[in-house]
């Protein structure tokens, strides 16, 4: 026969497993804090090949409110998936990120940039490695990040993020969105 202190024990660690699993499979991926009401939030837009992992990889930051896979940098409005693949629209696959900057600085969202690919490899509109920016104080912050990181010594090629003003942002599919925590990962070696 078990204590009571035994069932107490097995009481609170299965609801530690339950909300656990909760948290894992309803959650957003991360502990971000929602923000308070009426917070202020901003937004920053990457493309940093296959937008699939680098938006995984902004999603599960702390501090990040949101994510949306997309299109920018091209010439037509509302492009589709086969359009932006064919090289006919001039868009990149990018990805917008809304975030607390009072719990993520965008600072922080450029490390998290800069590992989430080779900047180094020049490619093809789609998948250029590039920082769009929408104030002042973001293309400053990305010239002194991309400049410190060209005098690193960390690669031996240049790299090649372009920072440019931010364009139109046109979301993907669904089916793109938030591909990695739909399908468990998935293949993008871009």
């Amino acid at each position: 026969m078990r204590s009571a202190g035994g069932y107490w024990l097995l009481f609170w660690l299965i609801i530690i497993v339950v909300g656990f699993l909760a948290w894992r499979v309803f959650g957003q991926g991360s502990m971000a804090v929602m923000p308070p009401e009426g917070a202020v939030m901003e937004k920053a837009i990457f493309g940093a090949g296959c937008f699939w992992g680098v938006e995984e990889a902004f999603r599960t930051l702390p501090g990040v409110v949101k994510t949306r896979a997309g299109y920018t940098g091209g010439t037509t409005e509302h492009p589709t998936y086969e359009q932006v693949c064919a090289g006919v629209t001039g868009h990149t696959e990018a990805v917008e990120v809304t975030y607390d900057p009072a719990h993520v600085t965008y600072d922080e969202l450029l490390r998290v940039f800069w590992k989430a690919h080779d900047p180094t490899r020049h490619k093809k509109a789609q998948y250029k490695s590039v920082i769009f920016y929408s104030t002042r104080e973001q293309q400053n912050t990305a010239e002194a990040s991309k400049a410190t990181l060209e005098t690193s010594g960390k690669y031996q090629w240049t790299v090649e993020t372009e920072i440019l003003p931010a364009a139109p942002f046109w979301p993907a599919e669904e089916y793109h969105q938030q591909y990695y925590k739909k399908h468990g990962g998935g293949s993008c070696p871009i």
